[in-house]
């Protein structure tokens, strides 16, 4: 073999193991986010946890497509891609539900913030973060799961969670805020969210093999309704997102 042949191996070798960490690197970034957020809000900065944690999600989107685009899919992606989940999907929507309800305490008067059920009811939020981690490991060994989800995905269950932070930041009424922060609302909010991560339901994935419309016409359809309502409502678009994702799932059922 010449030197130019062997040079021209060598080099394709590197790029090709180079080519195998590009989608490990965006997961990592996705983490590095979700450990930021994680941050922010045990210091109670709850609207800026929010925004790290989605740009944690957007960076959790695009290293799957990257896997694909790249045909570098691997055992340690996917076991990453998880982990990373735990910590911007799992712990953080935890931490923020947590932090809601210990501010309602704090806002209650002294005999309520005296009491036992007060100081542990806070502690509930991280029924989320207990959901996640049970839907992430059954996701890790389901093969069904590999073009569709049984159960709402982690990332959007997240993005319903921290979406209330958001609307009392940027978007609340009177009649919102008092909605938001009743502690039955957040409750039910907690319960529903675990419910929903683990339902036996088959959801459509937003995973493009191809970028045809006729094969993603779902997808495309999908992501302009939820342009337009993000446009349209901001913040308070995102739970009118997640329920109409989950309606057009049980209505459609994907071959």
């Amino acid at each position: 073999m010449s030197k130019r042949s062997l040079y021209t191996y060598f080099a394709k070798n590197k790029i090709i193991k180079m080519k195998k960490h590009i989608p490990n690197i965006i997961t990592l970034f996705n983490l590095l986010c979700g450990c930021v957020a994680v941050v922010l809000a045990a210091n109670d900065q709850l609207a800026w946890a929010a925004y790290f944690a989605f740009m944690g999600i957007f960076f959790d989107f695009f290293d799957g497509l990257a896997a694909r685009a790249l045909g570098v899919k691997t055992d340690l992606g996917k076991q990453l891609d998880s982990l990373a989940d735990m910590v911007t999907s799992g712990l953080v929507p935890g931490f923020v539900m947590f932090q809601l309800l210990n501010n309602i305490n704090l806002e209650g008067d002294l005999l309520a913030k005296g009491s036992l059920y007060n100081k542990l009811l806070p502690f509930l939020g991280f029924l989320i973060t207990l959901a996640s981690a049970y839907r992430l490991a059954k996701f890790n060994i389901d093969e069904r799961q590999t073009d569709a989800f049984i159960g709402l995905p982690t990332p959007a269950n997240s993005l319903l969670i921290l979406s209330l932070p958001l609307i009392l930041n940027f978007q609340a009424s009177d009649w919102i805020k008092a909605f938001i922060l009743d502690k039955r609302v957040l409750i039910a909010f907690v319960f529903i969210s675990g419910f929903l991560l683990n339902a036996p339901v088959r959801l459509f994935a937003l995973k493009f093999k191809n970028w045809s419309f006729t094969d993603n016409y779902l997808r495309y359809i999908f992501i302009g309704i939820g342009v337009v309502l993000l446009l349209g409502f901001k913040f308070l678009a995102i739970p009118l997102i997640v329920f109409i994702y989950i309606t057009i799932s049980l209505l459609y059922k994907e071959k």
